[in-house]
This record gives C-alpha cells, structure tokens and sequence, in this order.
C-alpha cells in the first residue's frame, strides 16, 4: 500500500527505539494499533454506508446495465441492424472464381 520495503521498516524501527525508548515502545506500539483498528472501522462503516445508498436508489440496477453494455460486441449489433439479410454484406463480397476457370499457363522453363 505505502510501498515501505523491509530496509525502510527496519530505519523506522531503529529511529522509534532510539527517539521512544524501550520502555515506552509497548505503550505506543499499542496506542498506535489501536488508531489503525478505529480508521478501519471508521472506513469499514463508511464503506458500507454508501453500499446502502447504492442499494436504496437503485443504482445496481444501473450498475448491472452498465456490465452489460460492456459486454456487448457492438460491431455485430449494428450489423444485424443495418444488414438484417446480409444483402449488403454479399454485394461488396469478393467474388470467387470457379475451380473449372482456366488458369493462366505460363510457358514451363523446359518448353520453348
């Protein structure tokens, strides 16, 4: 969260033992614990609070069009809308040529 690797943990530790002392270090260890605990609950009942909002307007509703839409390929939405018989898609198709065409034939190296 605070990205603090170890070697920043240990500088603050050392820093806290030498400014606090080891007498008082379990005292602020536990007063600071215990601020820790209150922002998670404060944040918890924050957290929760707009959860209730959210379900009391409706807005799940709204939140479960949105996935929805999300989902959606549009591409082909709008082709079933446009092209429901696929008539424009097979006019702009290119054309095959039949197996039975002729083929160009080239004069082999060995012919003259």
């Amino acid at each position: 969260m605070f990205d603090i690797g170890w070697q920043e943990l240990f500088v603050i530790a050392a820093v806290t033992i030498v400014v606090v002392g080891p007498k008082e270090l379990p005292h602020i260890l536990r007063t600071m614990f215990l601020w820790v605990r209150k922002a998670r609950e404060i944040a918890s009942d924050f957290h929760n609070g707009l959860n209730d909002i959210v379900n009391e307007a409706g807005l799940e509703d709204i939140k479960e069009d949105a996935k929805r839409a999300a989902a959606l390929n549009f591409q082909d939405e709008i082709e079933k809308v446009i092209d429901p018989g696929k008539e424009v898609a097979a006019a702009f198709a290119p054309e095959d040529k039949p197996d039975n065409a002729p083929k160009d034939q080239a004069p082999k190296a060995n012919e003259v």
